[in-house]
């Protein structure tokens, strides 16, 4: 069984009242640390008008990714 990758979504506003999704992947976990260093996966090529609905596109970006249950295709 594949193990679980420790994926982030974010949501940035770059511009006033644009918001992007970005998905980041951990590349480096230290053992007895808390922080983790990203490197941005995927991101949403086009802006949304609100923070919810980045949000939730990043959600379906996620779940088309990495199926509705979290494992990998």
């Amino acid at each position: 069984m594949p193990s679980a990758r420790n994926i982030a979504l974010t949501v940035h506003e770059l511009e006033e009242g644009e918001f992007y999704w970005v998905l980041m992947e951990a590349v480096e976990d230290v053992p007895g640390e808390t922080t983790h260093v990203y490197t941005p996966l995927e991101a949403a090529p086009e802006p949304y008008a609100t923070y919810s609905n980045a949000l939730v596109a990043g959600v379906a970006v996620m779940r088309r990714l990495f199926g509705p249950d979290g494992k990998t295709r």
